[in-house]
């Protein structure tokens, strides 16, 4: 049986835990304004100089070398800012799965706790019901661990496809550069 104590330290462990999450979430939320507000002073400084750029050209040759050499850093830019982005998010997530997974282990210690407890205390003659018992709360808990190695596989899948991706979109943009000149 729980204790008023137990019930009162599971709740303040979990209060504990959600204001642990809201400050992770809030630090996310503070990256990522702080990557588009740098981003975005930088694309205003680079929008100024290319402003200039722009009015110097004197003919059509220089104004195609001009868009040629804007565009292989843009692309460059753009894949950086989408790694810094998925780091922010991962980051994130990450937190909250590390969260999860302490919360769900000591849930389950305590569910076995009250089931061993409850084993102890049943009447003779339930052994086998118990032992069912436990043997379900024994798959459920692999199951719960098959699934949460699938999605860690599968996230490993999607940073690598993201990273593929990303180094993809630079490489097209130096071939297209490349081309033009």
């Amino acid at each position: 049986m729980l204790t008023a104590e137990q019930v009162l330290a599971s709740q303040k462990a979990s209060v504990e835990t959600l204001f642990g999450l809201t400050g992770k979430a809030f630090e996310g939320v503070e990256k990522l304004v702080e990557l588009n507000i740098t981003a975005s002073k930088a694309a205003l400084g680079e929008a100024a100089g290319t402003t200039q750029a722009f009015l110097g050209v004197k003919d059509a040759q220089e104004l195609l070398a001009l868009q040629a050499a804007l565009f292989q850093p843009l692309a460059e830019k753009t894949a950086a800012y989408s790694r810094h982005l998925y780091d922010i998010a991962t980051g994130t997530g990450a937190e909250f799965g590390k969260a999860f997974e302490v919360q769900a282990a000591d849930a389950q210690k305590k569910f076995l706790a009250v089931v061993d407890n409850a084993a102890k205390n049943a009447p003779a003659g339930s052994e086998t019901a118990v032992a069912v018992f436990k043997s379900a709360v024994a798959a459920g808990n692999n199951a719960l661990e098959s699934v949460q190695k699938a999605v860690k596989q599968a996230t490993d899948v999607a940073e690598a496809n993201f990273n593929a991706v990303a180094n993809q979109a630079v490489n097209a943009a130096k071939t297209t550069t490349s081309k033009k000149r």
